[in-house]
């Protein structure tokens, strides 16, 4: 008579969580910051048709980073939820909070009870109107959501990553010094990312009632551009400050002329 197999509950739980940490930390980040006007998502995405951002309902975006294929039927899903709770009730009572909750069931569900648990990390952002704060929730792969309050960061080395961005974070600032923040953190010391290698999307509180649009093409590489001949603006590296090349302390600044522009597959 042979023995029946036995794992200890813990031991499963642990084993779920490695597998679903290692797929997630394969995929390549997202950074996620409040601006002066609105809310501002980068993800590192050289795919042009798999998105890893993208809209939910009017105020309300979507990001993941993991597998593609489990974030986007996440996605799809909360669609439907939005579309389905609008037509009955009012566009007003689809909020973040509420979808953020529907995902952490689910995926806590499969985490606790399927073999496999969804390698996947999601974001829900909503844009703040009426006298209401921007929401962000970061919902892990076994449900946990957290109320992040300034920015987010998913995938990858997250937690290196959030520390160098914390570090540049500003309150209040401009759409391109964001950009410039999200970029760097992105990128690294040792690399360096164009506009082809990203995915910017944006919840702008400009536009009327859907807030959601992507930041692409002219307009993106314009204000990275912009940003580069800023910084560029400045010492350049190499260069002597005013004061070892013995001119005055203050030294007047060179003229900014930089004006503002007009994964793997997205599954990693």
């Amino acid at each position: 008579m042979t023995m029946p197999f036995y794992v200890a509950p813990e031991q499963v739980m642990k084993d779920r969580a490695e597998y679903a940490q290692k797929g997630i930390a394969r995929g390549r980040s997202l950074v996620a910051t409040t601006y002066a006007e609105g809310i501002l998502i980068v993800a590192e995405n050289p795919s042009r048709s798999l998105h890893k951002v993208s809209e939910i309902y009017d105020r309300i975006a979507f990001a993941g980073v993991g597998k593609y294929n489990e974030f986007d039927q996440l996605r799809v899903a909360g669609v439907r939820h939005a579309d389905t709770k609008g037509f009955a009730f009012s566009r007003e009572d689809v909020d973040a909070r509420s979808l953020a909750n529907l995902y952490a069931q689910f995926l806590g569900n499969v985490f606790t009870h399927e073999m496999k648990p969804l390698e996947v990390e999601i974001l829900v952002a909503e844009l703040g109107w009426n006298g209401r704060p921007d929401q962000l929730y970061h919902v892990a792969y076994e449900g946990t959501i957290t109320d992040e309050d300034r920015f987010a960061v998913l995938g990858g080395d997250a937690e290196s990553l959030a520390t160098r961005f914390g570090e540049a974070f500003s309150q209040g600032w401009s759409l391109s010094e964001a950009l410039a923040a999200c970029v760097r953190t992105l990128a690294g010391p040792d690399r360096r990312l164009g506009a082809d290698d990203l995915e910017v999307a944006v919840l702008s509180r400009g536009e009327e009632r859907r807030a959601f649009r992507r930041v692409n093409g002219a307009e993106l590489a314009g204000l990275l551009r912009a940003q580069e001949e800023g910084e560029a603006g400045g010492q350049p590296a190499g260069e002597p400050s005013p004061e070892d090349a013995g001119g005055p302390p203050g030294g007047t600044p060179p003229e900014d002329t930089g004006g503002p522009g007009g994964g793997d597959s997205a599954g990693s």
